[in-house]
């Protein structure tokens, strides 16, 4: 059942339940939660009804997987009659929906219609909803070039759910130019559909880019060299024709670091041969990645002879000249080539050294260089350091921000479902855009990226919370209680390791707080204020018991419920633990000998808990698998010794 059919049917029974009841008001147009947050948004008066029936108005050119998405859009909200017209009438007495670029005549008279104007930047779009006074209304969608239509559709899709559309208009368009993911983690590489419906997820946050570069994929790393076997070579085309549909840039990476002799003429021409194979299928942008190698020794001895001694400077210089090569030969078998993109050997700071002295010097100024921030996962970036990485690197860099990855020790036991925070409002000012490398668990993975996204999009309009709330509702298609479950769920994987000892995100924030509050209760409260501590701790435990059964019950994409099996599994026994433990509490303010065995079956079921494993291979380090812990588990523990044993004889 759909939110709005619910609260359709709440009304109805409110209506039903007595005759006296005064008649309803009518409902004041509210101003609309879209994700990633519009540049602008207005109300501009009245409200849109959709209906049963709507007029589609689509201008020459327009792509047909954007009207396919307005018209998935209006069918899910109930229109169920789609007729289509080539332009406007004077009088509107139905809704008529106008999609097209805003330099067509017919998205122009729409724009005018509203007191609107068209927004000029690349992948920007004006969204409008006008009441008429025939009856009907008008919803026009007009983009800047294709991208900004298709992200138009994207927003026209999250306002029409409610059924009608209040009067507004949105103009909106992309504050960084680089916004998705970068498949770079070390561990098993996702699977063919997992990348599809990757693809799928990032078009719906207005993403636009996509890197392949799994460092297990031995043809793109270890065998760089040699060519890709057909069916592989096959599977990628299919996903670069995915990405085109998706309007989302499909780059492909090679890693030839390791074993690359950089003056080597027939390392040179590998390196075209591989991306001549990519271009065949339809891969437009390249990426060379040099991380995570060892650049202080020479691979080869012709290098040594072209540069000299091996070292930091030599290195630099090395890598330039061969990269400038390649930018030069994309540019020369096709003059619309987006940059090469290119990942440094020392991309995790931005101090001077010379090693980057050397490829700001050296590097053709078209190629972009990505950066990891402070450190390999930084616990914050500001301003100040993408100010310090532009002047260290010569250009603006694209921020490679490695989270929610989990591939590294300290990841290890964790789902990483945070939502995406402490990056400063402001940083498009610095970064060509912002790359998120995702965890071996793609489904999960959504709930940060969907911030990533929303961030690269308008990262002065950002909120966190808001994406973590949006990544629960996309996740059960709109259904309550899935949400609160999920959120729940979240919540207990709130923690982000760093490479140090330190988190840069603390864990289970909102269960630490109940729980917290029921220790001070118990320590300082009255026996009220006790009991009403303990009734809110048995409420919670009763919902986190509950949630792994109806997150897998309401997830609409069965892989979250998949990737994440272990820590459902270890969830509910934790949530059962804490019913027992809120249950001993109550006993032991009552001074019953029942205390004792509901805080020892907690604890076996915590032990049990403890134990979960993750799925064998499915990250790069296995483990037992983390939950809320050093919150729950510490709760859990300490419990029996919160209240006193009666004194004898009571």
């Amino acid at each position: 059942m759909t939110r709005t059919r619910t609260l359709r049917s709440l009304w109805l029974a409110a209506a039903l339940a007595g005759t006296a009841a005064a008649p309803a008001a009518a409902q004041v147009p509210t101003l609309p939660a879209i994700f990633p947050a519009p540049t602008s948004m207005a109300l501009t008066g009245g409200r849109v009804a959709l209906g049963r029936a709507a007029v589609l108005v689509v201008a020459p050119g327009t792509a047909p997987g954007t009207v396919a998405l307005v018209r998935a859009a209006l069918a899910a909200a109930g229109v169920t009659q789609v007729t289509t017209a080539n332009r406007l009438p004077a009088a509107l007495t139905t809704l008529h929906v106008v999609v097209g670029t805003s330099d067509v005549a017919a998205l122009r008279d729409s724009l005018a219609r509203a007191g609107a104007t068209a927004d000029d930047r690349p992948e920007g779009y004006t969204l409008v909803a006008r009441p008429d006074a025939a009856g009907g209304g008008l919803i026009a969608l007009a983009g800047h070039d294709a991208d900004g239509l298709f992200h138009a559709a994207q927003t026209f899709r999250q306002l029409v759910r409610r059924g009608e559309v209040p009067g507004l208009v949105i103009q909106d368009h992309p504050a960084m130019p680089i916004r998705g993911t970068i498949e770079g983690f070390y561990g098993k590489p996702w699977t063919q559909e997992d990348r599809i419906r990757h693809l799928d997820f990032l078009a719906s946050v207005k993403a636009n880019t996509y890197v392949y570069s799994p460092k297990d994929d031995p043809y793109a790393r270890d065998r760089w060299r040699e060519p890709y076997p057909a069916a592989t070579l096959a599977e990628l085309g299919t996903l670069a024709a995915a990405a085109k549909r998706d309007h989302v840039n499909f780059v492909y990476a090679i890693s030839p670091g390791p074993t690359v002799c950089f003056s080597d003429p027939a390392d040179a021409a590998a390196l075209e041969r591989k991306f001549d194979a990519l271009r065949g299928i339809g891969v437009r942008s390249f990426y060379v990645a040099l991380d995570d190698i060892e650049y202080k020794k020479w691979n080869c001895a012709k290098d040594e002879a072209a540069f000299g001694a091996s070292g930091a400077a030599a290195a630099g210089t090395a890598q330039a000249r061969l990269l400038n090569a390649v930018q030069r030969d994309l540019v020369a078998k096709d003059r619309a080539a987006p940059p090469l993109i290119m990942v440094p050997t020392e991309y995790y700071d931005a101090k001077e050294t010379p090693y980057k002295a050397a490829l700001r010097q050296e590097l053709d100024p078209r190629v972009v260089v990505q950066w990891t921030g402070t450190d390999v996962v930084p616990p914050a970036i500001s301003i100040g350091d993408a100010k310090t990485a532009t002047k260290a690197f010569g250009r603006k860099t694209l921020l490679w921000d490695n989270y929610p990855v989990n591939d590294y020790a300290q990841t290890t036991g964790r789902l990483l479902l945070a939502p995406y925070a402490r990056r400063e409002a402001g940083l498009a000012g610095e970064l060509s855009g912002i790359l998120s490398n995702p965890m071996n668990q793609e489904v999960p993975s959504r709930v940060a990226v969907a911030g990533v996204a929303a961030f690269a999009w308008n990262d002065r309009g950002y909120d966190p919370a808001q994406g973590w709330r949006f990544a629960a509702d996309a996740l059960s298609s709109g259904d309550a209680r899935t949400a609160a479950a999920l959120l729940d769920f979240f919540d207990t994987q709130h923690l982000a390791p760093t490479f140090g000892s330190q988190p840069w995100q603390e864990q289970a924030p909102r269960l630490k707080a109940l729980l917290d509050g029921v220790r001070f209760a118990l320590a300082d409260g009255d026996d009220g204020a006790r009991r009403e501590a303990i009734a809110a701790l048995a409420a919670r435990a009763d919902a986190l018991a509950a949630a792994p059964d109806t997150i897998r019950a309401g997830v609409t994409d069965p892989g979250f419920a998949a990737q994440a099996a272990p820590w459902l599994e270890a969830t509910a026994l934790w949530g059962r633990a804490l019913q027992l433990t809120a249950a001993g509490l109550g006993a032991a303010l009552e001074g019953s000998a029942a205390a004792s065995r509901d805080f020892a079956a907690a604890g076996r079921l915590a032990a049990q808990a403890a134990a979960v494993k993750t799925i064998p291979g499915a990250t790069r380090f296995d483990g037992t698998v983390k939950v809320a812990d050093g919150v729950l588990d510490r709760f859990v523990a300490d419990a029996p010794g919160l209240v006193g044993a009666a004194p004898a004889g009571e």
